[in-house]
This record gives structure tokens, sequence and C-alpha cells, in this order.
């Protein structure tokens, strides 16, 4: 796993830069204010999936037992999605870190934006 760069835009204008995901997922600090940019330029869908840390259950009134899920959003072909931001109890490592892996990285780039 490669750890993306964290980048913060600024009111004078930033120029993200984009790294190409890696096949056996990529790693980036996280403090709930950090954004995914990705950007498929491939022919085909792709699935990005963020892995949850939280494995306890919550029991509410309302709705009775909720689980906290992976994010797992779908990029579709030639098209861009920002994805976040992640809670930190419910995604972070003990490192402070979220785990990002791909059903497929080719032509599929990504950047980390802290906002």
């Amino acid at each position: 796993m490669a750890a993306l760069s964290i980048q913060t835009p600024s009111e004078s204008g930033t120029t993200v830069t984009y790294a190409s995901c890696t096949g056996g997922g990529d790693t980036a600090a996280n403090n709930g204010k950090m954004l995914l940019h990705v950007k498929n330029g491939s022919g085909g869908a792709l699935t990005v999936t963020v892995t949850k840390t939280a494995s306890a259950s919550i029991a509410d009134p309302q709705y009775g037992l909720l689980t906290k899920a992976n994010s797992v959003v779908e990029v579709g072909a030639g098209a861009e999605k920002f994805i976040g931001p992640f809670a930190t109890g419910a995604f972070n490592s003990t490192s402070g870190t979220i785990a990002i892996t791909y059903s497929g990285v080719t032509s599929l780039t990504i950047a980390a934006i802290q906002i």
C-alpha cells in the first residue's frame, strides 16, 4: 500500500496532484476532514472501497441494531467522484490512516484533499 500525500487547498488556489492508484491499495492520513477525489479514465466502471475499522454495533431504539459498513463507491467509466469525509472513529486505523482498495487500477487516479 502506498501512502497518499494530503493536499490542503488555499484561498489563493491550489493545483491538485493526482497519484496512480496502487493495485494493493493505498492509505491516507485522516483527521475527519479529508476527501478523496477519484478520476476513472478507463472504459469501465471501477469500485473504490474505504474499509471500516469500527466493529461494534449500536442499538438504536428507532432503527434497531446498526453496524457501520465499508464505504463502497462506484466510479463510472470516464467519471470523477469526491468521496468522504470519513469519521475517524469508524474508519481510522490505530495510526490515524484509512485503507483504500480498488476493483481495478488501470487509468484510475486519486487525490487526498484536506478541507
